[in-house]
């Protein structure tokens, strides 16, 4: 089975920085070395090394994707580029992506070949993506850097906020929206909340538009991240991009002892890993 992910090899075995060319040659050759591997099992019934069902069902996506990370709203990990874009774009460029009538900005994760190739796997094609509307330039990035230190000042407002009305809620995360027509406030409570009040002190305080979300747990530890018990980084924040229904059902199938406790991540809920050995 190919696993395709990031391919960003900046040290080497003994510690020591590679240039920016050689990093470059070591991309582009792991990731001819993966197409060429995918294209040799692609089409057969399975892989004689790894025995893995290679029969993909979905076409490719023909156009042109890249994949991004983006602490913004934006539905999808991928965004397309228009047939009229002319810019080049690589990994780790910022790019100004657009979203329904609000702007976000994005850092490039992925392009190429592989993009597609993950893409097919993940049994995507041709839903309705976001589109870059341009590279970032330094204006846009001393912006976002606006956002981010306002969003932090935004932490004590909400907090004082909440203890004047006296709400049960627990601050997760706030967002900035790039173009700043939307403050979001993403918390936690145990059951429902009646903020009005509360957005209203908001929208005087902020002068722009203000959106309350509560969330569940799973996805705090997906905006919060950390590390699981095996050591790295949560699943969820790293590469799930939605959560299944996990039952106990699933680690008897796999004869895990029954101890919740040691069936759950940090998020108090069964570990997300328990499906993937489930056959679907």
């Amino acid at each position: 089975m190919i696993k395709i992910d990031n391919l960003n090899p900046a040290i080497t075995s003994n510690g020591i920085t590679q240039s920016t060319n050689n990093l470059q040659h070591i991309n582009t050759s792991l990731e001819n070395l993966i197409i060429k591997n995918f294209y040799y099992h692609h089409g057969t019934n399975s892989c004689n090394n790894c025995q893995a069902n290679n029969i993909i069902d979905v076409p490719i996506d023909k156009r042109n994707i890249i994949e991004i990370t983006c602490n913004g709203l934006l539905p999808s990990n991928y965004i397309e580029i228009p047939a009229n874009f002319n810019e080049p774009i690589f990994p780790d460029d910022f790019v100004i992506v657009q979203h329904d009538e609000c702007n976000e900005i994005a850092q490039v994760k992925m392009v190429g070949e592989l993009v597609k190739i993950k893409r097919q796997y993940q049994g995507l094609y041709e839903e309705p993506l976001p589109f870059v509307i341009r590279k970032a330039s330094n204006e846009d990035l001393a912006k976002i850097r606006n956002n981010i230190h306002d969003e932090e000042k935004a932490v004590s407002v909400f907090k004082q906020a909440i203890a004047k009305f006296n709400l049960e809620m627990k601050l997760v995360s706030i967002h900035f929206q790039f173009d700043r027509k939307k403050l979001f406030f993403f918390y936690t409570a145990d059951g429902r909340v009646d903020f009005r009040e509360l957005a209203k002190e908001l929208a005087s305080e902020f002068k722009t538009r203000i959106e309350l979300r509560q969330i569940g747990v799973r996805d705090e530890a997906k905006k919060i991240g950390g590390l699981g018990s095996c050591g790295r980084e949560f699943c969820c924040i790293s590469f799930l991009n939605n959560f299944k229904k996990i039952s106990t059902q699933l680690a008897s199938d796999q004869n895990l002892a029954n101890n919740i406790s040691k069936l759950s991540g940090p998020c108090n809920k069964l570990k997300c890993c328990l499906s993937f050995e489930s056959e679907q």
